[in-house]
């Protein structure tokens, strides 16, 4: 009967008894708000580094992208004109022939990644 008449008066049974039930006070709830405000604006300071860190990271990554390229279109293919017969010489052409071709193939790849990276980021501010 006591749990049927405190559904009905919106009241805890104890209550109803007599016994004193205590509400969490102003104070404690303001200060756990100013805590979790705190806390809060500590992730946003993270998120906001992680985002400037992976910004300047992409940009720094398209920018040596770009120069590499421009670099190799300059000095064209100067193994090319070699003797090979200089073990020297060979050991270098084909190293920086290797590092050509597997630069050519991936730069490309690298250098959209990146801006797409760069333009999402900036979506999303």
């Amino acid at each position: 009967m006591l749990v049927s008449i405190s559904e009905v008066l919106d009241v805890s049974v104890g209550a109803l008894l007599g016994e004193t039930v205590s509400e969490p006070e102003a104070d404690n709830l303001s200060a756990i708000a100013e805590k979790l405000q705190v806390v809060d604006l500590q992730f946003a300071r993270g998120r906001k580094l992680w985002r400037r860190l992976v910004r300047g990271t992409l940009l720094a990554l398209a920018i040596a992208t770009a120069l590499v390229f421009a670099c190799l279109i300059l000095l064209g293919s100067p193994y090319s004109h070699w003797h090979f017969s200089d073990p020297e010489l060979a050991v270098a052409g084909t190293l920086y022939h290797g590092f050509e071709w597997a630069f050519v193939r991936i730069a490309p790849i690298v250098l959209v990644a990146a801006i797409a990276g760069l333009f999402l980021l900036r979506k999303r501010e």
